[in-house]
């Protein structure tokens, strides 16, 4: 601690450090930028200036090519090919009209002689490209553009001759006025500066936005005109007509010896680039101006209470255990406070976690004492727990010996009520039973919901007798709804092995759901049916008995279809969704397979069972 400070201090070293690593990536960053942004600049206005020049030359060539169509289609009138004054005099002045770009439509015969002009006075031979002058020519022709000072206006004359026979007979002459597609091809965005003009092949301006300059002056001297015929090293950046540095495109008029020009001003294209080199040195100097703020701040804030934390260690190594620290600056708000506060601490920390974890120690042992305790609380319900559940077992087992003579009580007195009928003095006695059943019925259900399926007895059963005697037990409340139900059971039907209380519950359950599903009175008919199923089961390749309940209700919509066998999922309004889940459980307890389906002709449901036939133990049932 006693070396003097050398010039390379850490004051030093961020300063120097901040300024290379600040001032290097900074300065070859922005030259990169900045002749990155030149040249994206550069290709991007040429190629806006290029589309521009490709846009507005295709418009003028198939302006071009309109008027050329329009000549021969005018040519090929049999009105014109008459050479009758008075045939063909309203046709010219109607596409004079319409058309609205031709000043004069002429007709010469084959000699050159004037058969019929629009304008109101013959043209005189041979003064401006707008006149009739010489025989009839063998093609299409095309002058070249003269400017008309009185009009401000460019014109030009496109010469067709009439044909009649493969002989020439006359020619159609249009003078045709260009203002309309200028005004089109003047009109160009491309900042404060850019313009389009049109030239010839020897400079002479054609079309400009200054019309004294029109068959006037020309660019033969500048680099625009040298450029537009330079085969090679076209400069990118080169001097126009006026002295000033543009970029430009060329584009010459196929058919003609024209060529357009698109240019822009450079300094306005570079306008965004000489703002970037501003602002590169603007921030060079800022750098600078910082990297010395930036040392005094490191200096005054930093280094100074690192070497004051630097002394206070080693007088706490010294003093050992000693909280006490010599003053540091621990009144700062800053990481430097922070640090200064959190060492001046550490020592009493020290101390304070040693009486922590003897704390801790005892709160421990204080835990496990009373987790020993709660472990007995828990064998305590566990062992409660299992009564209950045993409980549970117990009325599960009663719920199901009271539900099936439960319900034949009930189906009885339905079709005594049905049948018989019940005298008025005791009807009401009939309704309080009824309503006693089903209460009694309710809760059973509501048991055997909320405890554990009973194990399986299993006996042989003969399939034709379970079938006949669950349809016996259903047949008064089909009676009672005017509904025909129908056995039909196959002959000499192997036996099933299986719980015939739980199979009779299933087959019931399934039967009550089709009378559910009947929607007029007295239509109704429910068929039960047993049959040997030809093709044996995948799992123990043993012959299947078939039971098939079908209906001719509303049916079930396809969207239902995988939903039946959820628990819970329901369609009517006092379902509880229990119904089909317990028929699948005791079909696949039993080792056999539930499917539905759509009836083949007609509306309704048919549900098929599928049960292994032949003597086999209780092993063979899935659980």
């Amino acid at each position: 601690m006693g070396a003097k400070p050398t010039f390379f201090t850490l004051k030093t070293k961020l300063a120097l450090l901040f300024l290379v690593l600040a001032l290097v990536p900074l300065g070859l960053i922005g030259t990169y930028a900045i002749r990155t942004t030149e040249r994206i600049i550069v290709d991007l206005v040429l190629r806006q200036l290029e589309n521009a020049a490709v846009d507005r030359a295709g418009l003028l060539e198939r302006w071009l090519s309109e008027r050329r169509a329009d000549m021969q289609v005018i040519a090929g009138t049999a009105l014109v090919v008459s050479l009758d004054p008075l045939q063909m005099a309203p046709y010219l002045h109607r596409i004079q009209e319409k058309y609205g770009v031709y000043k004069v439509l002429s007709v010469t015969d084959a000699e050159g002689a004037l058969v019929y002009s629009t304008h109101s006075a013959p043209p005189a031979a041979g003064a401006a490209p707008g006149d009739v002058v010489g025989p009839a020519p063998q093609n299409l022709h095309m002058s070249g553009i003269a400017y008309l000072p009185e009009e401000e206006e460019s014109t030009f004359q496109i010469v067709a001759p009439i044909h009649h026979d493969g002989t020439v007979i006359g020619a159609v002459y249009g003078t045709v006025g260009t203002r309309k597609i200028i005004d089109s091809i003047l009109n160009i965005s491309l900042g404060a500066t850019g313009e389009c003009y049109l030239v010839d092949k020897d400079g002479t301006f054609l079309v400009h936005k200054e019309p004294y300059r029109i068959m006037k002056e020309n660019i033969a001297q500048s680099e625009t005109f040298k450029n537009i015929f330079a085969l090679s090293d076209r400069k990118q950046t080169y001097l126009d007509y006026r002295g000033v540095a543009v970029l430009g495109r060329f584009q010459q008029v196929v058919g003609t010896d024209w060529f357009l020009v698109v240019e822009q001003d450079r300094d306005e294209a570079f306008s965004s680039v000489n703002t970037l080199r501003r602002y590169l040195y603007g921030t060079v100097l800022l750098c600078i101006s910082s990297a010395f703020l930036l040392t005094w701040v490191i200096a005054r804030h930093v280094i100074r209470p690192i070497r004051t934390l630097a002394r206070s260690a080693d007088r706490l190594a010294d003093a050992g255990d000693k909280p006490a620290l010599p003053p540091t600056d621990t009144a700062r708000r800053d990481e430097i406070g922070i640090l200064c506060r959190a060492f001046e601490n550490m020592a009493l920390k020290v101390r304070q976690r040693q009486d922590s974890l003897e704390q801790e120690v005892t709160l421990k042992e204080a835990e496990l004492k009373e987790t020993d305790l709660t472990l007995r609380q828990i064998k305590l319900i566990a062992e409660r727990s299992e009564k209950f559940a045993a409980i549970g077992r117990l009325g599960a087992a009663l719920a199901h010996e009271i539900r099936t003579p439960l319900t034949s009580i009930k189906l009885f007195l339905e079709s005594v009520q049905a049948e018989i009928g019940i005298s008025a003095e005791y009807e009401e006695d009939y309704t309080v039973a009824m309503g006693q059943i089903k209460r009694i019925e309710a809760a059973v259900n509501r048991l055997l919901d909320f405890t554990k399926p009973q194990d399986l007895v299993v006996v042989p059963i003969a399939v034709d007798r379970l079938v006949a005697e669950v349809a016996f037990m259903v047949r008064p409340m089909a009676n009672k709804q005017d509904c025909t139900l129908e056995v039909r059971a196959a002959e000499a039907l192997p036996p099933i092995v299986g719980d015939k209380r739980f199979l009779e519950e299933a087959l019931v359950n399934l039967l009550i759901n089709s009378l559910e599903a009947m929607t007029e009175e007295g239509a109704g008919r429910i068929t039960i049916s047993a049959a040997l199923d030809p093709s044996p089961d995948d799992r123990h390749r043993r012959p299947r008995v078939r039971i098939d309940v079908i209906d001719n209700g509303e049916g079930i919509r396809d969207d239902h279809m995988p939903l039946l066998f959820e628990p819970f999922f329901t369609t009517k309004s006092s379902g509880t969704g229990l119904g089909l889940p317990l028929v699948h459980h005791t079909v696949k307890r039993h080792g056999g397979q539930i499917e539905v389906s759509h009836r083949n002709d007609g509306p309704g449901t048919v549900f098929s069972i599928y049960l292994p036939a032949g003597a086999h133990g209780a092993n063979g049932f899935g659980v």
